[in-house]
């Protein structure tokens, strides 16, 4: 990375703004070279641009909080970059709950929704505006244009999402003069959250995190649009693997991961979540994420991974694959259990059926299986599920909705989440999986070190499901085709 130096000439009221950066190599700005600086820039301003294609859903989204909360003010940031190390900070990536409800992905802005006297609002999103060449921010702020990128202008970026915009600095100075009930997204910008410190409470901001999580329930036509192409490149991401898994000597698991990485920079913003490339006894723990092992032939490869598209929405998918491409008699056993359990759990997703169905359905069949095979001596199948003595090796839950967080809705309320009724429009993961750890010694030798999962994307449709990331292969038999193609 190239040294950034500007910091050690930052004028006073940026010092103290943005902090001074310590040991830079250049000294003080010369008079002539400020001057130098804001001349002979060509007016970059950009005239015809067109709304972006959320618009129209985002403002409906915007339009069903409003109605919710008439006559209060709403404050949504995006959120504020993160420090990684030192002076570099992580890739930002906006709140999910600002990007559901504009369409943009600034960091440090600020969707504000002001009420009228007729009990609507007026949205605002508070930005940066362009770097000002006149003072020197542009190049003389750590942050500046020449340093981190043009930014988009107010105007537009009012052309881009439809709504107007503003220069977020004037925002401390609107929120000192509101009055009457405000209700903020917390947890996303310290700022904020500071000018708003005795103005809200946190009894009503949560009621307000809660709603703006259960909006996200039902997925309108352009997420569902995106979750599908998410689907679609993931796929992509997997092929891409099982073309570099060795069939002869070990494949690194990082290696594996960097190769579904690229897939997901090529195709979308970025991995929805941590990859888990899991490979042998790896496998057994659910959420594997070191990634400092080597697939070798004979493992499993279990590989959790999904592609977060330009629009954040990310994908969800786990397969699990015979490194040499076939399938032990062993491991064979093991995966049609999970199948079979993940076939019961995708016919339960209907609409009218209790969210939980799924995941009893699943976890039944898996109880079952388990059964079969002399695991709990002479207990009955409806014994064991009734005790839920299965999760010694299932472990954990079924699925999850999924949309702009892999985990969705993460704070709807129960009784509408997990002891809710699905509807047309939600999209959920349908993911059982049986864990053999390797240190188990109530289970058989052979058993032991295998760990299985089969997820998939699942939208409700009017009659029935559709499952978004069939493309990839579920069967054993079509795993091992489907492998054995890619490698040519």
């Amino acid at each position: 990375m190239t040294e950034r130096t500007a910091e050690s000439q930052v004028p006073e009221d940026l010092e103290s703004e943005r902090g001074s950066r310590k040991n830079g190599l250049l000294g003080k700005v010369s008079d002539e070279l400020a001057e130098n600086m804001k001349q002979g820039w060509a007016d970059t301003e950009r005239h015809d641009l067109k709304t972006i294609p959320q618009a129209a859903y985002t403002a409906r989204r915007r339009a069903r909080l409003s109605a919710r909360f008439p006559g209060e003010l709403l404050v949504i940031p995006s959120g504020n970059p993160k420090v990684r190390s030192n002076d570099t900070d992580y890739p930002f990536r906006p709140s999910s709950d600002y990007v559901y409800l504009t369409g943009d992905q600034s960091q440090d802005a600020v969707l504000v929704l002001e009420p009228g006297q007729d009990g609507t609002h007026r949205a605002i999103a508070y930005m940066l505006p362009r770097s000002d060449r006149e003072s020197g921010e542009f190049w003389q702020d750590y942050h500046g244009e020449l340093w981190d990128g043009r930014r988009n202008s107010l105007a537009e970026n009012e052309q881009l999402l439809g709504l107007p915009c503003r220069d977020v600095r004037t925002l401390t100075g609107r929120l000192a003069e509101a009055t009457g009930p405000i209700r903020l997204l917390r947890g996303y910008d310290a700022g904020v959250e500071a000018a708003l410190h005795d103005k809200v409470t946190a009894e009503r901001d949560g009621e307000f995190h809660v709603f703006l999580s259960e909006m996200r329930l039902v997925k309108d036509e352009f997420e569902i649009a995106d979750l599908r192409f998410a689907c679609e490149a993931t796929t992509r991401g997997f092929e891409d693997v099982v073309r570099v898994l060795g069939t002869d000597e070990p494949t690194l698991e990082r290696r594996i991961e960097g190769t579904f990485f690229l897939r997901a920079r090529i195709e979308g913003n970025d991995v929805g979540y941590a990859s888990i490339c899991a490979a042998g006894e790896h496998a057994t723990t659910l959420h594997w994420v070191r990634n400092d092992g080597a697939a070798r032939p004979g493992d499993l490869l279990l590989l959790d991974a999904g592609v977060e598209t330009n629009n954040l929405y990310t994908a969800d998918v786990t397969r699990t694959l015979p490194v040499s491409g076939r399938f032990t008699p062993i491991q064979r056993k093991v995966y049609e259990a999970v199948f079979a359990a993940q076939e019961a759990g995708i016919a339960a997703v209907k609409p009218g059926a209790a969210y939980r169905d799924f995941h009893d359905a699943a976890q039944r069949t898996l109880a079952e299986h388990l059964v079969s095979w002399g695991l709990f001596g002479d207990r009955s199948v409806d014994e064991v599920f009734a005790l839920g003595l299965q999760r010694r090796w299932t472990l954990a839950g079924t699925g999850h909705m999924i949309g702009l967080d892999v985990h969705d809705c993460a704070k709807a309320r129960t009784e509408l989440y997990v002891d809710g009724t699905l509807e047309p429009g939600m999209v959920l993961t349908v993911e059982p999986g049986m864990y053999f750890q390797s240190d188990d010694l109530t289970v058989p030798e052979e058993y032991r070190g295998i760990g299985v999962r089969i997820e998939d994307d699942i939208l409700v449709t009017a009659d029935g499901n559709e499952n978004l990331s069939a493309d990839l292969p579920r069967t054993a038999d079509e795993v091992e085709a489907w492998m054995a193609r890619l490698r040519g």
